[in-house]
């Protein structure tokens, strides 16, 4: 039933799920559902559709405005593996880099990498730090992140990791325009600006939910992102 039904609703939201692509969704949810039991990676039930409305076809409602010809995504503390594993399912022309700062969500992310055999990988680090190696600053076409902070703090810690020209596409909830607004500093001193706000709909459900597409114009200022914790604790105003 999962698998016909994200079909179909992909579908509705004008995005081509293939069978082999649900079949690797129905894969994710029932080795998601094993490992929460053990380890309390998500909040949302086992239950089959309120798992596919809430994580699944949430994560992958994006997926219609990433821009074209990208090769390099990264996901910003992606918890449990959302929006980036949904999406790679999607999109397996695009190489996808999950970040998260909790060890057992990143053994977790790779075990299920390795089983569908996404072109991603997890990588256990803070996106703060990740900012300031080599490695990740300036190294994606795009970052992806889901309900994990206030617009002023993403970008700081995102924007560091997106090469100039490239995009921010945050998934967020209600009370987004003020989010905007509040983050008008943060985008001038990080070299953003907001390009478009899109509403996500997902079939059946009437949440408010919206993706905000954040271009980086110019580079971001060596000394961002400041030390773990900061953009948290002294968001930039």
């Amino acid at each position: 039933m999962l698998k016909e039904y994200c079909m179909t609703a992909a579908g509705t939201m004008n995005l081509a799920l293939t069978e082999e692509q649900a079949d690797k969704l129905v894969r994710f949810h029932e080795m998601l559902t094993a490992a929460n039991a053990r380890i309390n990676l998500t909040r949302v039930s086992a239950e089959w559709r309120e798992a596919a409305d809430r994580n699944y076809l949430d994560s992958m409602a994006p997926a219609r405005f990433l821009p074209k010809g990208i090769q390099t995504m990264v996901d910003v503390g992606t918890g449990a593996g959302f929006p980036g594993i949904p999406l790679s399912i999607l999109r397996q022309d695009i190489r996808v880099t999950l970040l998260d700062s909790l060890g057992k969500r990143v053994e977790f992310l790779q075990s299920v990498i390795d089983a569908l055999q996404l072109n991603a990988c997890a990588v256990h680090i803070r996106a703060e730090e990740a900012g300031r190696q080599a490695a990740y600053r300036d190294a994606f076409d795009v970052a992806v992140s889901r309900a994990v902070a206030p617009m002023n703090v993403l970008c700081e810690l995102c924007l560091p990791l997106v090469r100039p020209g490239g995009q921010l596409l945050a998934l967020k909830g209600p009370g987004l325009d003020e989010e905007i607004r509040q983050a008008e500093n943060a985008f001038a001193q990080l070299g953003g600006r907001c390009l478009a706000l899109h509403p996500m709909e997902i079939p059946g459900r009437d949440w408010n939910h919206c993706l905000a597409v954040v271009e980086k114009i110019s580079p971001t200022p060596e000394k961002f992102p400041r030390r773990a914790g900061m953009p948290e604790k002294k968001p930039i105003l």
